[in-house]
């Protein structure tokens, strides 16, 4: 492997290497302070405003159970986002890789009409975890 492949190599991994460390940081502030606690966090703009769950509400007790390994809790503040988090560590680990390789993304989870089909899930998600019924699906 030559010099210049190594360094090409490297920069391909700058723009990953820059959204994990930003995940982590993220997730390191949320699971040392605890947002089920009032006054750490600003409250969801769209909860204040309507009184209704936006499809992240939850999000950040999620992240802070998941810090703190408890599985069943996290799935329980926001079922969604915790059944995408499998793909979206697929999607970020073959950007990672195609990025390495200096090839672009290329996959069939994102053509259009996936894209399409799961911005149609989540506004049936938003729409249903806020109907009377639907309780378990509230944070």
């Amino acid at each position: 492997m030559t010099q210049a492949s190594v360094r090409v190599r490297g920069r391909g991994l700058l723009a990953p290497g820059a959204v994990l460390a930003g995940v982590a940081a993220a997730a390191l502030v949320v699971a040392v302070r605890d947002p089920n606690e009032s006054g750490h966090y600003p409250t969801c703009p769209f909860l204040a405003i309507t009184g209704y769950y936006c499809p992240g509400c939850g999000l950040m007790r999620l992240v802070h159970a998941l810090t703190h390994g408890d599985v069943g809790a996290a799935f329980g503040f926001n079922p969604l986002v915790f059944l995408l988090l499998p793909v979206l560590g697929y999607l970020f680990a073959r950007w990672t890789v195609l990025r390495t390789r200096g090839m672009p993304m290329h996959s069939a989870i994102l053509r259009p009409v996936v894209a399409y089909s799961f911005v149609g899930v989540v506004l049936v998600f938003w729409v249903v975890r806020n109907l009377p019924f639907a309780q378990a699906l509230a944070p």
